[in-house]
């Protein structure tokens, strides 16, 4: 038997209301009754509105995507499927798509297939729902491309450019990715040897008349040769003719012509001798009044009596000599550089850098150099045209004056110096030499290609000026000396106000006029030469790196809710830091962090620095970004000074004085420093003291045997004992290996005493905190024979 029922809505909700209710069917008959099992009777529907809808997004390649969807609520629940670009989305297909039980598509890694809209689908037995689009952009960012090759330099002959060039390919920005950062070219100097045609020298004079009644005269293709591809002299290199007007007869000589033949010759020979006796006592003349001059107005005025003293209690054998120097009378005088008179001279006299002659009269040396003659020297020499460029101040410049025992130029505080050797000087001259800090903005010095300034811009002079010895200059740079990562230069100016590449670190000649001992942070330079000098490095790979020193510098006291903290990026050299003291001394500024050193590199990335936790309760940032930025080229040239940012903050009541922060200080993908600042504002002065070991002074002028820590005589007994080769080795060579110098033997060699230029190196680099004791050490262990090396007697000073 089938059964059936109809049920109508109405007749349900009178008896159970709106909630679900059950049907089921009884059977009965004689035999007992039955019942079939509860059928549950719902209603079905599925609401309009997503409880959540996937939003659009913008994801790199290869970054995951999750696009989360919640369906409408709905009886029975509601199944879920994911469309893109109205395809449907199957997991099945594509093992880089899943969907989550919470119904959530999540793609593991976005791919540029992946750009497009997503729309989420919500369906069950009574409706279809679908979601709003969500538009997933898949970008690429932009990748620079290898570096081409060089191209072939601009010029054929001489000095040329060459450049190389990348592109934003690797890959090129897609969807709106970022473009590439930096340069996509890059130039750089080239020079080309320039082919130089041969050319004839004079004709030598004619030989004598031959048996064949003809001479001959010669000559040759030297001057100048041919060289790098140029073209041979063309003609002859001999030419003969005829050298009698009449027909050639030889006879043969008689005994008269014999006799002739040999009184000339007799005679000849006789006034050959006489010529030679009467040049030999000219020079006789001549030497002894030149030794009589050089004994009497330098040597034996030149020392007083002294008694023997040791300098230091550990070194009893060690003397210093002091000279009186005023007895000498003789300056450098003349011209410096050559300059044409005339409506168009070859330079303008207001870039020049030489100093003009000092006028002649008597000089005395001066130990140092007060204020008030500094001021009358500048005053003097202001009026000069040749002197116009040169600071007026006095704390960038010293001078001195000085003859052939030498002596040492410094400026305070800047790690520049100029040390004058012993003889450097020629006997019987007096020169006054001077010393000045320029500042880079004031000197225009090209810079070319990835070239940036390592070290101060130093003048020396006056140029011209006749030296026997090489002086050596010392000056700090910033850069982080490696072969691999630098080509480093050391650049000089010309009379003519040009800058010129003297002298290319790693390829130095050891007869060259210039030679530098490169160290960490100072280098010294060999030149016999004075001028204005520069050291200047070219970047060979992303990899070199220039040293900065990071200052933190705030008010001494706040008198309002504002207070600043001064951040300064500096090359790290002595001298810029002097600069940037002396300013914050002007400003009332302290130092409140102790110095950081970053290592900013050649990547074409800029300098960021933020601040971070500041407590919101007592300090608010008045900052509106969220870092500050220093451009990569403003860092990386080196010309301009005083770099820094400023953080400003506001204090929420006038009686807080205790400031903690973070402040940072990084190159993009590159190096980075943090300091941790934690003081209080009106009396924490902690850091104070390390300006202050960095603002010790020294004597700008030492002259004479003060002047270095080897007495002289002393000095004079090591040359002579270990400038001699040595069978076993004790000689120079040896010194220089004990001393970590033997790279620049070469160089040594090249010089009349190797010795005095190692002794000079040292000077140079350890006075005037040098241990002598350990310098006595090294000489003393060399073996040599002479066991009074070290010791002078009375009377031989």
């Amino acid at each position: 038997m089938e059964v059936r029922i109809n049920v109508s809505r109405q007749q349900v909700e009178k008896v159970f209301g709106l909630e679900e209710y059950w049907c089921q069917c009884v059977a009965w008959s004689s035999s007992g009754t039955t019942k079939s099992q509860k059928a549950y009777i719902r209603i079905a529907y599925l609401r309009k509105n997503f409880e959540q809808e996937p939003l659009a997004k913008e994801v790199s390649l290869e970054q995951g995507i999750v696009l989360p969807c919640r369906p409408p609520e709905g009886i029975p629940p509601a199944e879920v499927e994911w469309l893109r670009n109205e395809d449907l989305v199957d997991p099945s297909l594509d093992p880089n798509v899943y969907i989550t039980r919470e119904h959530s598509l999540v793609v593991r890694q976005a791919r540029l297939a992946d750009t497009a809209n997503y729309t989420c689908v919500a369906k069950n037995i009574v409706a279809r729902r679908r979601s709003a689009s969500a538009a997933v952009i898949v970008y690429v960012n932009g990748g620079w491309s290898t570096w081409t090759e060089w191209s072939v330099c601009s010029a054929s002959c001489g000095r040329g450019w060459q450049k190389r060039s990348r592109s934003c390919t690797n890959p090129a920005p897609l969807n709106g990715g970022a473009f590439c950062e930096g340069q996509n070219v890059q130039k750089t100097a080239c020079a080309t040897l320039c082919p130089v045609d041969g050319s004839w020298s004079p004709w030598s004079k004619w030989s004598a008349c031959g048996l064949d009644c003809t001479h001959w005269r010669s000559r040759e293709c030297s001057d100048p040769a041919p060289r790098n591809g140029g073209e041979e002299c063309q003609g002859a290199d001999l030419d003969s003719r005829n050298c009698t007007s009449d027909l050639c007869v030889h006879t043969a000589s008689g005994p008269e012509d014999v006799a002739l033949y040999v009184g000339l010759i007799a005679v000849a020979v006789c006034l050959v001798l006489l010529l030679l006796v009467l040049i030999l006592v000219y020079c006789r003349k001549k030497e002894g009044l030149d030794s009589d001059v050089a004994d009497s107005s330098i040597l034996t005025s030149g020392f007083q009596p002294v008694s023997i003293k040791p300098s230091k209690a550990d070194n009893p054998h060690l003397l210093t000599i002091q000279p009186d120097l005023s007895t000498t009378t003789t300056t450098y005088q003349g011209s410096l550089c050559p300059r044409q008179d005339g409506p168009s001279p070859k330079f303008q006299l207001t870039n020049g850098h030489l100093l003009s002659p000092l006028g002649g009269g008597r000089h005395t040396l001066h130990h140092s150099s007060p204020t008030s003659e500094a001021e009358e020297f500048v005053s003097r020499l202001s009026t000069q045209t040749y002197f116009r460029s040169l600071p007026r101040g006095t704390s960038n410049m010293t001078y001195g004056t000085f003859n052939f025992l030498g002596g040492r130029l410094m400026i305070p505080n800047t790690g520049i110096s100029l040390l004058i050797p012993p003889d450097a000087i020629p006997r019987g001259k007096i020169y006054e030499i001077y010393l000045t800090l320029h500042k880079p903005e004031d000197v225009r010095l090209p810079l070319a290609g990835c070239q940036t300034l390592l070290s101060p811009i130093v003048s020396c002079g006056p140029p011209g000026v006749l030296l026997t010895r090489p002086v050596i200059l010392a000056m700090d740079h910033c850069g982080e000396p490696s072969p691999d990562s630098w080509s480093l230069r050391l650049k000089k100016q010309s009379c003519e106000g040009s800058w010129e590449d003297v002298l290319h670190l790693g390829e130095e000649a050891p007869s060259h006029l210039y030679y530098c001992q490169l160290e960490a942070s100072a280098c010294y330079v060999f030149t016999e030469q004075l001028g204005r000098f520069a050291l200047v490095g070219e970047a060979l790979s992303v990899a070199a790196a220039k040293r900065l020193k990071l200052l933190l510098f705030a008010p001494l006291a706040c008198t309002s809710l504002e207070y600043n903290i001064r951040v300064y990026c500096l090359h790290d050299t002595h001298d810029a830091l002097k600069e940037v003291v002396q300013l914050e001394k002007q400003l009332g500024g302290q130092l409140i962090q102790e110095p950081r050193v970053l290592h900013f590199k050649d990547s074409y990335h800029n300098l960021r620095l933020s601040i971070h936790d500041v407590p919101s309760s007592l300090w608010k940032s008045k900052l509106l970004v969220s870092y500050q930025e220093i451009p990569f080229y403003h860092i990386w040239n080196g010309t301009q000074q005083y770099l820094h940012c400023t953080f400003t903050l506001e204090r929420v009541s006038p009686s807080t004085s205790d400031l903690a922060c973070k402040l940072w200080v990084w190159q993009v993908e590159g190096d980075g420093q943090s300091f941790n600042i934690n003081f209080n504002i009106t009396k924490d002065t902690r850091f104070a003291e390390l300006l202050a070991l960095e603002s010790e002074g020294g004597v700008p002028a030492l002259v004479g045997p003060s002047a270095f820590k080897i007495p002289f005589l002393i000095r004079q007994k090591i040359i002579s004992s270990l400038d001699p080769p040595c069978s076993r080795g004790a000689d120079w060579r040896t010194l220089a290996q004990k001393l970590h110098l033997d790279s620049h033997l070469s160089f040594f060699a090249s010089k009349p005493s190797p010795t005095a230029m190692i002794l000079n190196l040292w000077e140079a680099r350890h006075f005037p905190n040098g241990n002598l004791s350990q310098l006595a050490a090294a000489v003393a262990g060399l073996g040599q024979p002479d066991a009074g090396l070290f010791t002078v007697s009375e009377a031989e000073c």
